[in-house]
């Protein structure tokens, strides 16, 4: 019989040690530590021999007779913006993890998805969290009652596992994978052991029947998905769900597709029923506009989706030393280097002010284009001077104060001549009448905002 020995595993890196500590030295994760058990590496180095005697030639096939997975079938969602993520709709035998804040939506949009899906498909909708009063709540209110929509209230990746395998539903939602265990492993659920295993019991599952899987995963305070980076790496397709739990625009970006792009996002907004699409956002976001000081109207993209968003900055005088800088939907570390760049290449002074910098609309700003508008935004707080209410601005903003040019200009112009704006403050490598070109940060603010 093999010996074992008693290890000590980190949760959040897998780093394994003889005796527990209160802090991974790996990671540097504290509490992170739970016991497991490990056979001696005697057995480990008899089961690689008995592996490699036990091992066979693999069965090939050339490479043209695959199927690819364009020519199998997907499931349209019905969300026409979802689809565009997911590369045309739900492929049948992909495994998709979705990820997002407790609160913000997500068992309401899987929900939402059972109930487009089941009008012509079976469907399986699996909790390990919620009870079955509570999802026939929720599917009453969103109108899942489709006798193809089945449900089944499981922990057990065993049970759920073989269900997958019968091939008997198109669709499988699990909520969620934290939630699992498997029955051969004594840890608890969530651990990197639990995750990793149930997670790879399921793909199996789905890749054997053909089966779409839609696995739920949590997330961390900072935002990642939580337990073991290989779960991502497993799934075919990883969306993460972003924006405020309690108001403001909703946003669906691919992080990993496996079929489709990873640039494409889908907008929703959350109403008593449900998650619904945001046909034109830019036209709700600019709706409650007061052009005042301090904003500005900034030409960004979403994907390959152009958006127009007001930027708000607001500028006092500090009480403290220590000038404050705070962002809401912008990186606050971009916004430290662009009043840095200010402060250099420009006679605005801003080490005796606090700068505080909103995005309207609850979106968060990751676009280089940003920057210029958030310099323009901070200086006309400052000279409290409105820009005019006819113009949008997008670039990038080098360290030599230069206006750098950004990706797809035509998409942000077309997009503010949709909506009735005169003019575009943009880089000078963008060729059109309705463009402004500035080159130089300093001369910008002079010409546009400063007295």
């Amino acid at each position: 019989m093999a010996k074992s020995h008693i290890l000590f595993s980190c949760q959040q890196c897998g780093a394994t040690y003889k005796n527990w500590t209160g802090r991974c030295q790996q990671c540097g994760a504290w509490s992170s530590l739970i016991q497991q058990f490990d056979e001696d590496s005697r057995e480990e180095k008899s089961a690689v021999g008995r592996g490699k005697a036990s091992g066979k030639q693999l069965d090939f096939v050339s490479i043209n007779d695959l199927e690819s997975s364009d020519e199998r079938e997907r499931l349209q969602i019905g969300f026409k913006d979802l689809d565009t993520v997911l590369g045309g709709g739900i492929l049948l035998g992909s495994v998709s993890l979705l990820a997002g804040q407790p609160g913000i939506g997500k068992s309401t949009l899987l929900m939402q998805i059972c109930a487009k899906i089941a009008k012509q498909r079976k469907v399986l909708y699996i909790s390990g969290e919620e009870s079955a009063g509570q999802v026939k709540l929720r599917a009453i209110r969103l109108g899942a009652n489709s006798d193809n929509l089945k449900f089944a209230s499981s922990t057990l990746a065993n049970d759920i596992a073989k269900t997958i395998e019968s091939g008997e539903f198109d669709l499988v939602i699990v909520d969620s994978i934290q939630t699992l265990t498997l029955a051969e492993i004594s840890s608890s659920p969530g651990g990197i052991s639990q995750v990793t295993n149930c997670g790879n019991l399921i793909i199996r599952a789905a890749k054997i029947s053909g089966t779409a899987v839609i696995i739920v995963g949590h997330v961390t305070k900072e935002g990642t998905v939580a337990g073991p980076k290989v779960l991502e790496h497993l799934v075919d397709v990883v969306l993460n769900f972003e924006g405020d739990r309690y108001g403001g625009f909703k946003i669906i970006r691919a992080i990993k597709n496996r079929f489709g792009s990873t640039t494409e996002a889908a907008i929703f907004e959350m109403d008593a029923k449900g998650l619904s699409e945001v046909k034109n956002p830019s036209a709700a976001l600019l709706a409650e506009r007061q052009n005042t000081d301090g904003s500005i109207i900034l030409a960004t993209l979403e994907g390959t989706r152009p958006i127009l968003v007001e930027i708000q900055a607001l500028v006092t005088p500090t009480n403290f030393g220590y000038p404050k800088r705070t962002s809401s939907g912008f990186d606050l570390n971009r916004l430290n280097l662009l009043i840095a760049v200010i402060e250099r290449r420009t006679k605005l002074k801003l080490n005796d002010k606090d700068v505080f910098i909103n995005v309207v609309g609850g979106l968060k700003i990751n676009d280089s284009a940003a920057d210029l508008a958030i310099c323009l935004a901070i200086a006309s707080a400052v000279a409290s001077r409105k820009l005019a209410e006819d113009f949008v601005v997008f670039g990038e903003v080098g360290l030599g104060g230069e206006i750098r040019s950004v990706f797809r200009p035509d998409q942000r112009i077309a997009e503010a001549k949709k909506l009735g704006f005169a003019h575009a403050i943009a880089p000078a490598t963008a060729k059109d009448p309705f463009v402004i070109p500035v080159k130089d940060l300093r001369h910008t603010l002079i010409e546009y905002v400063n007295e």
